[in-house]
């Protein structure tokens, strides 16, 4: 949550707070570089846009990437964490995320409105590792494959 935290304020930041207002469009995981305490920088400013001015809300861009694609940095996010995440802090950002793709531009939050969203987040406590269904899942995953390791 801290990174997704910090990327959000760097975008609040472009959108909202910066002498004039940049579009980013290469929000990835590979575009947000961490230090050694996981404070997100955002990279790769080339397909950046200047922002909406003289009292205009939006700006038509082209959608970059491609639809339905997965990349395995993303795919493999879960394993990696190995249950140590909230799952409440979890299925609170997929909600946000879902409202921050909304069809109609006018429908989406401000940025400053998911830095204040993801906030509280990252002080949730329930970590999935200590969920029964994780365990059950992690105790499956041992059967089948003896050498992977557990939650701890």
């Amino acid at each position: 949550m801290k990174v997704a935290l910090g990327a959000a304020k760097g975008l609040a930041f472009l959108h909202e707070e910066a002498e004039k207002p940049v579009i980013y469009r290469d929000f990835k995981t590979s575009n947000i570089l961490l230090d050694a305490d996981y404070n997100a920088k955002l990279s790769d400013f080339g397909l950046a846009k200047d922002g909406p001015e003289d009292g205009k809300t939006h700006v038509s861009t082209r959608v970059m990437g491609t639809y339905g694609y997965a990349a395995p940095e993303y795919v493999m996010t879960d394993p990696r964490l190995k249950g140590r995440f909230s799952v409440k802090g979890s299925q609170k950002a997929l909600q946000l995320a879902a409202h921050c793709l909304s069809p109609d531009p006018k429908a989406r939050p401000l940025m400053s409105e998911v830095v204040e969203a993801l906030k509280p987040l990252l002080n949730l406590k329930d970590m999935a590792c200590s969920s029964s269904f994780f365990q059950a899942m992690q105790t499956e995953r041992l059967e089948s494959y003896p050498n992977a390791r557990n939650c701890s």
